[in-house]
Formats: C-alpha cells, sequence, structure tokens
C-alpha cells in the first residue's frame, strides 16, 4: 500500500497588465449557485467557463476555449512542480491558515488500501465530470485529501523553496496564496515521503471515482491515470471540519406531534428550554432538532452493534429521515446548511418542518470508520474552506 503523488507541468494563469488572480479563479463547481455561476462566467478566463459549460452535455466548446487559452498564453506550462496552496481564514472567531501541498495522484481502486473513501456518492454527478473529463483531457479542479504529514525538516524545505505566485481575498474574507516548488530534491522528498502513507479523500469524492473511472478508459495512457490533488496534513492547525446540518420538508406533511413520537420510539430525546440552550447542550447529545414551531430538542440513539449508529449523520438518516419522514418514498425533501446562525434564519422564515442539528464531526471518528470500510452517509463533513479551482490545471 502506498500513495503515488508526483509533480507535473502545470497550466497556470498568465495575469495581463492590472490583472487580477480573483478573475480567474473560483469555489469548486458543486457550490456555486446560478447567480454566481453568471458573474463568474462574464469573465473571459474564468475556469467556470471550462468547468461549467456545457453544450447538450458534452463540453467540447469548452475544450476549444481552454486550447484558445494556452495559444494565446493565457495559460502558461511550468516545468515539473508541486504548488503550495496557504488559506488564511477565520472560523468562530479565531485566525486560522491551512496549507496544502498541489500535486497529481494516481488514481486506484478503494481496495488496495491506499486511498481512503469517507462518504458515499451520487452516480449521476460522476457521469457529467466523466463527460468533462472526455472532451477536455484535463483535470481543471483539484480533490482535497488529508495525509498523516511530514516530519519538520521537510515541512521547512518546501517553505524555503516555495516561490509565491498569486495570492487574493474572496468575498468571505479568505485569504488565498498560491506558491510554486520546482527544487528537485524537495519534489522528490515530497514523492518519497508519501509512498509511505495512506490518504484519506477529505472532499472530491466524486472527481476521484469519476477519474478512476477515465483511468480505466484509457489502461495505456499514464498521463490519464492521475488525477489532481491537494494534499493537507492531518496535523495541520487549520484543519476544520463543520458539520452539514440537515433540513427536511415533508410532502404530505408529517406533523411535529407525529415526528416527536416517531423519534421518542426509536432515540432518547429531551425537550430544551430554547435553540440557544439546544446548541449549548448539543455537545451532550447526537443531536438536535429545532422545529417550525420553535420547539427544540436533543435527541441520541443509544443502540447499535455497527460503529456506524455512533455517527450522528447515520443515525438521523435511518431513524428520522428514513423511518420518521419516509425518505426512501420520496415523502420528504432533504437541504443541508453548514452553518448554525444562517441555518436559524432558514428555520425563521417557515419553510422547512424540522433542521436536524449535528455536532462537529471529528477527524479521528472520520479516519477510524474510513479504514474499516464504513463509507458515511452524504454530506457528512464540510471541510472549510473549500479548495478553490483555477490556479492550476493538469492537463493530460
Amino acid at each position: 500500500m502506498m500513495v503515488t503523488f508526483l509533480p507535473f507541468p502545470g497550466y497556470r494563469p498568465s495575469l495581463k497588465d492590472g490583472e487580477d488572480i480573483s478573475a480567474r479563479i473560483s469555489p469548486p463547481y458543486d457550490v456555486i449557485d446560478e447567480e454566481r455561476l453568471k458573474e463568474l462566467r462574464s469573465k473571459a478566463h474564468n475556469i467556470t467557463r471550462l468547468t461549467l459549460n456545457p453544450e447538450n452535455g458534452r463540453y467540447t466548446n469548452s475544450r476549444k476555449e481552454l486550447d484558445e487559452w494556452i495559444a494565446d498564453g493565457s495559460l502558461v506550462r511550468d516545468d515539473d512542480s508541486f504548488y503550495l496552496y496557504r488559506q488564511r481564514f477565520k472560523s468562530k472567531g479565531k485566525t486560522l491558515t491551512r496549507t496544502g501541498i498541489v500535486g497529481i495522484l494516481k488514481t486506484e481502486a478503494y481496495e488496495k488500501g491506499s486511498v481512503i473513501p469517507h462518504e458515499e456518492t451520487y452516480p449521476s454527478v460522476k457521469q457529467d465530470r466523466l463527460n468533462l473529463l472526455r472532451d477536455m483531457e484535463a483535470h481543471l479542479e483539484s480533490i482535497f485529501g488529508i495525509f498523516e504529514g511530514f516530519d519538520k525538516e521537510l515541512d521547512d524545505r518546501i517553505k524555503a523553496t516555495a516561490k509565491k505566485l498569486y495570492s487574493c481575498t474572496d468575498g468571505a474574507g479568505v485569504e488565498h496564496t498560491y506558491y510554486r516548488i520546482s527544487d528537485k530534491d524537495v519534489t522528490d522528498s515530497i514523492t518519497k515521503e508519501l509512498k509511505k502513507q495512506k490518504m484519506l479523500i477529505a472532499d472530491g469524492h466524486h472527481r476521484y471515482e469519476t477519474a478512476l473511472n477515465y483511468s480505466l478508459e484509457n489502461p495505456d495512457d499514464k498521463k490519464k491515470g492521475f488525477v489532481l490533488a491537494t494534499l493537507v496534513s492531518s496535523k495541520d492547525p487549520g484543519l476544520v471540519i463543520w458539520p452539514t446540518h440537515r433540513l427536511l420538508s415533508s410532502s404530505p406533511p408529517v406533523t411535529e406531534d407525529d415526528a416527536v413520537k416517531g423519534i421518542g420510539k426509536v432515540m432518547r430525546i429531551e425537550e430544551a428550554a430554547s435553540v440557544g440552550d439546544m446548541y449549548l447542550e448539543l455537545p451532550k447529545w447526537q443531536m438536535g432538532l429545532f422545529f417550525r414551531s420553535g420547539k427544540c430538542y436533543l435527541a441520541s440513539y443509544d443502540g447499535g452493534g455497527d460503529p456506524l449508529w455512533s455517527l450522528d449523520t447515520y443515525a438521523a438518516q435511518e431513524l428520522i429521515i428514513k423511518k420518521v419522514y419516509g425518505y426512501d418514498s420520496g415523502n420528504v425533501k432533504v437541504s443541508y446548511e453548514a452553518e448554525f446562525g444562517p441555518l436559524v434564519k432558514k428555520m425563521e422564515s417557515g419553510r422547512y418542518d424540522v433542521a436536524v442539528v449535528l455536532n462537529e464531526p471529528g477527524l479521528k471518528t472520520i479516519w477510524d470508520l474510513s479504514s474499516i470500510g464504513k463509507r458515511m452517509p452524504k454530506k457528512t463533513t464540510f471541510f472549510y474552506p473549500k479548495i478553490w479551482s483555477g490556479f492550476v490545471l493538469y492537463k493530460m
């Protein structure tokens, strides 16, 4: 078992006089709403013009645009390099910095044990991303992985040789800084150290599985056996994992009384005095319930031999969303929110029956469950901030 992580000849933006890198980059494809997408695509060389611009489900026009950007010098090609990606941000009032190494990761089946998934995926999303790879023959966005980490000496060498390329601050106040690492002794050391380690996929399961399928379609082309990846050490002080709370809307409606009775039959449940009290007491319980009426409860499931039952998202999925609200029968729509403040505002709008409020997932829990082959419900984790796209591309 080993991770194969290599430097590569990255294609990256060549900024014209007065141009800012912020005009070229974007959040990952799956978190951009229609209004934001329209604004980003209006910029002449923004990455979304390639990643989210299909015609009849294919990306041949996007491929032409990519080729034009290379031909006219809007993108330049580096010699083999890794890249250092630093994000400075605030979470819960603290200023933190998270640092990742960007390179290309060899794709392989999960069964081999080097690359470990932690969440379930949607087949329909993978089909669109596969068409993107087939037409573009390039990885335009990075997956996000977690590895054990480097020793201090290698970390110091990486910092000493990294040359700054770009810096900008996004609308949420996250500062993005990108560097190039081209010293061959350092790049060789990075590859050598990763061969001793495993990697947990934090974000980008769909892209990884799509890249693996694409490599299986092209077994004789070694370049097509890799995926663009940003790897962060598990010891990084800026590695923040937020919960992803659930908001439920049922049709036909499940009344609050019926829901509380149904949940009470399968879980230990206790009413909280207010939404604030529920949130304060949440760490002592598996989850909180915030109903349309304003009533709040705390709930835990204390049974079940499978270690997945200790995971709040799994208990919420199986006992509340499926059992009480009838998800498998199509009777409930599930929406997601990572931040508690916006969740309260959404509940106050009256659009939802109930919010299932979850605790922050711990990295150890995620790693331990994933290591024994347990796949968690979709959107169990929200790694903040997201890995942005457009700083560098891997052209195959």
